[in-house]
């Protein structure tokens, strides 16, 4: 009696990503992490320093920064292995999506909130209170002045970082549908 035989078909699928969006998605998203992770950790740096607790924006901050990262290396590892799935871009960018739509929540509170009021304080005792020459008080304005600007650009990144996660959701899409081809 003879024997019957199966044999599987394997097939491999590749998908065409464009590069010049590839490329420009990963600088911009590495920019948005480092910048994140980097502000956040100098706040964290000037919340010891002045021996007061350190709200839960800060390590969130660097966390969502670090995580970014990574997300980033792997997505390099994949793409030099030529396995860079759609699949595996949108649900990283989605669950990197939730994080970054915290993080603008959480700092528009602490920007503008009842508590926080950051915006308002940096309005009333550094932006209208410009100070001058050689003192003291110069150089504790600048840090002061720096502070503030570094709490509305760690706000503007994580806009930035939800449109560009929004943009790669799409991208992967158009990618799974050979869009690009």
């Amino acid at each position: 009696m003879p024997r019957s035989t199966r044999r599987a078909v394997v097939v491999h699928r590749r998908y065409y990503w464009p590069d010049a969006q590839l490329n420009i998605w990963t600088i911009i998203m590495l920019a948005t992490a480092g910048t994140i992770l980097g502000i956040s950790a100098q706040f964290m740096q000037i919340q010891n320093q002045m021996r007061v607790g350190v709200p839960w924006l800060f390590p969130y901050g660097i966390t969502v920064g670090a995580l970014t990262i990574i997300f980033i290396i792997v997505e390099l590892i994949l793409i030099a292995q030529r396995k860079l799935l759609p699949g595996v871009m949108m649900f990283a960018s989605f669950i990197l999506l939730v994080l970054f739509i915290t993080g603008i929540i959480e700092t528009a509170i602490q920007l503008s909130g009842p508590q926080g009021n950051v915006y308002g304080n940096c309005q009333t005792y550094v932006f209208n209170n410009k100070i001058s020459g050689t003192s003291i008080d110069t150089l504790a304005w600048l840090q002061q002045n720096n502070i503030c600007q570094c709490w509305q650009t760690i706000f503007a990144f994580y806009i930035v970082g939800a449109v560009f996660l929004v943009w790669m959701f799409i991208m992967a899409g158009q990618v799974s549908r050979d869009t690009y081809d």
